[in-house]
């Protein structure tokens, strides 16, 4: 299960960096911390924790945002690159998908990225519907997040783009 999926894609605005951890092998943890912040305990299970991010109070999201932030030190104390393991995970993945030539990732990219921007076209043109708003709503930001995750899969993140402009700028500096 794609835990951030689970979670919403307003977790990745509010708390990114335990969002990026809900993808990797840190997610136990990451589900821990947003149990405490969120039910004040830790031992929610991933639909608790789900249920009570979604219906949180701005206090609560407050919480959870300086919950990221203790998060990312935490992380970093530790020395655990949470952005590193997540670009190995999509590195293996595109190995895999270079390997096996599997046409599978090309076709779920192609009816994300249709899906997508034709629900985009649909709401341009017809508007919102009158029933049916939330989950049309719920169903374009899934495919959003999808969407994200396609272009990442392709064309890399933008952290790796960032991480690559720094080597080489290190590199032009050392010469």
């Amino acid at each position: 299960m794609d835990l951030l999926k689970t979670f919403g894609p307003l977790l990745s605005q509010v708390a990114p960096t335990i969002a990026t951890a809900l993808g990797g092998p840190l997610a136990g943890v990451a589900v821990k911390t947003l149990s405490n912040a969120l039910l004040g305990h830790e031992n929610g299970t991933e639909e608790e924790v789900s249920a009570a991010m979604q219906a949180a109070t701005p206090e609560q999201l407050a919480t959870v945002k300086k919950i990221d932030a203790d998060f990312k030190v935490r992380m970093k104390e530790l020395d655990i690159d949470l952005e590193r393991i997540s670009a190995e995970d999509r590195d293996s993945a595109r190995k895999m998908q270079t390997q096996t030539n599997d046409w599978i990732p090309r076709v779920l990219a192609l009816l994300i990225t249709v899906g997508f921007f034709g629900i985009l076209v649909w709401m341009l043109v017809h508007g919102m519907p009158t029933s049916g708003t939330e989950a049309l709503l719920m169903m374009l930001g899934a495919l959003g997040t999808a969407w994200t995750g396609v272009i990442n899969f392709y064309y890399g993140s933008s952290a790796g783009s960032k991480a690559k402009n720094d080597i080489l700028a290190q590199k032009e500096q050392a010469k």
